[in-house]
């Protein structure tokens, strides 16, 4: 899949279907997404990046982990958000939680954000990566020429790919966008600066976060995140003035030792963070494409960047894979108003912490990114649940096996839900008339899949037939779906 071949007419140029230029949580989930479709691909990246960084992945990211077959290594490796102590004098002054705890229910079996070290995320999706024959391969994007049939790619080193599309997954410096002349608009906020480390100590519990500050004006002065699965806390604390700080040891120590008796032993990575809020005016331009923070950054406030590029990447795979301009042009009328929506809800939570409101700490569903959709897309037909989020539910097979629905939508493959004997006979046409890229079953008492309990039926609220599309959305509802099928092919 990463394998390219000779172009006659250019010694140093390579052939691939999708080049993507950065190998952070889109552009690796874009790379999984593509491997096990089975299409032929290259993924750059200059310099693997480590630290904690965007530790939040929210439950619709959990999903599509699932659907990527990574999402046990992702629960190993991470825990729920710790409760919050807040200290003033030596003392607690004030508990709480970030996220209530939530138990999982039929629909939503990954009810709460997880808590895992980006380093680790991306560690992980590397490792997928690899299971599927794929790698990233180290090497910078230097610029890129497009034209009706292709994109000629310049690499580091003067080397040369020539790609059907190029993403451009490589940041909010980004280099594609930048080439493609697409304004980024919004704004940054230079007197709001945050410094970030990934420190050590022994004189903190690992059960909590730990904060300091004001707590009636919940101003932040010094946090200490346990990131799970490690012996690291992330350390937060905002800074003022224009000038950047030495970041060393001693200059993080003074700070923390400005508000508690606590004693760091070492320190990894660290970052001075300038609040950004920005988003591209467009996603796409022609054969290129932008995913991740190449096309939106937020503020850290509800952890939605990194959660939001992975969608980016999830919506776009399949698109890539299927081909066809009319589809590969829902890509940006899907995903653009859905970063606006989402940069949206992180900015007022910043501006909640920056103005000190009462509630600034607590999260609720709209950062969980459950409820986003595409109710106005042309690929939703049939109206009722057409767009939104298809829920999983528990079932069995006919033979006595439990079966989720998510475990029948895994895959790249498109899903058909028959609800009722009724459809045996449609259902059994799709099976042998679409091949493996589609998959149909009847659900309900004596179908392919037995409704136990009932959940699938009240999750979907339906006698007729649903579509499925590959990144887990409703695309048909009680439509024809055939008619459907030949849409999307």
């Amino acid at each position: 899949m990463t394998a390219a071949r000779s172009i006659v007419g250019g010694m140093n140029e390579t052939e691939t279907h999708v080049l993507i230029a950065g190998a952070g949580p889109a552009g690796l989930t874009l790379a999984c997404d593509l491997a096990r479709r089975g299409v032929d691909f290259r993924i750059v990246e200059r310099e693997q990046l480590t630290g904690s960084r965007g530790k939040g992945l929210q439950p619709r990211t959990l999903e599509v982990f699932d659907d990527l077959g990574v999402v046990d290594a992702v629960l190993a490796s991470g825990a729920p958000y710790p409760l919050i102590n807040a200290y003033k004098n030596g003392s607690v002054v004030w508990q709480g939680r970030m996220h209530e705890p939530a138990e999982p229910t039929p629909d939503v079996p990954y009810p709460n954000v997880w808590m895992v070290p980006q380093w680790r995320t991306e560690e992980i999706l590397r490792n997928r990566l690899a299971e599927l024959g794929g790698r990233v391969e180290q090497a910078e994007v230097t610029g890129f020429e497009q034209d009706t049939d292709g994109v000629t790619v310049e690499l580091d080193g003067g080397r040369r790919v020539r790609a059907a599309y190029l993403v451009g997954a490589d940041g909010g410096r980004s280099l594609v966008r930048k080439r493609l002349g697409v304004r980024f608009d919004g704004e940054t906020h230079e007197a709001e600066r945050m410094l970030i480390a990934d420190v050590r100590t022994g004189d903190l519990d690992r059960g909590h976060w730990h904060v300091w500050g004001d707590m009636a004006t919940q101003k932040l002065t010094v946090g200490l995140c346990p990131l799970p699965g490690t012996d690291v806390f992330q350390l937060t604390a905002p800074i003022e003035g224009e000038e950047t700080p030495d970041l060393s040891l001693e200059t993080f120590q003074k700070i923390v030792s400005s508000v508690a008796d606590v004693r760091l032993t070492d320190i990894g990575w660290t970052s001075v963070y300038r609040v950004n809020i920005r988003m591209a005016e467009r996603f796409r331009a022609d054969r290129v494409f932008l995913a991740g923070d190449a096309a939106h950054v937020h503020s850290p406030a509800g952890g939605q960047g990194l959660n939001t590029g992975i969608q980016d990447a999830y919506n776009l795979g399949w698109k890539l894979a299927r081909g066809g301009d009319t589809l590969l042009g829902t890509y940006e009328e899907e995903r653009l108003p859905v970063a606006a929506g989402v940069l949206g809800i992180s900015t007022r939570l910043y501006r909640k912490a920056v103005e000190g409101q009462a509630d600034a700490f607590r999260r609720g569903e709209e950062t969980q990114q459950l409820g986003i959709g595409y109710p106005d897309s042309p690929l939703s037909v049939g109206g009722g649940k057409a767009g939104g989020r298809a829920p999983d539910a528990p079932c069995h097979s006919a033979d006595g096996r439990p079966a989720r629905l998510f475990d029948v939508f895994r895959g790249p493959h498109v899903t058909v839900l028959g609800f009722g004997a009724t459809h045996a006979e449609t259902v059994a046409r799709i099976n042998a008339s679409y091949g493996p890229a589609v998959r149909a079953y009847t659900v309900g008492e004596g179908g392919d899949l037995v409704d136990t309990e009932g959940h699938a039926r009240a999750a979907y609220g339906t006698d007729g037939i649903v579509v499925v599309r590959p990144d887990g959305y409703i695309g048909s509802y009680d439509a024809d779906p055939d008619a459907y099928l030949r849409s999307i092919a």
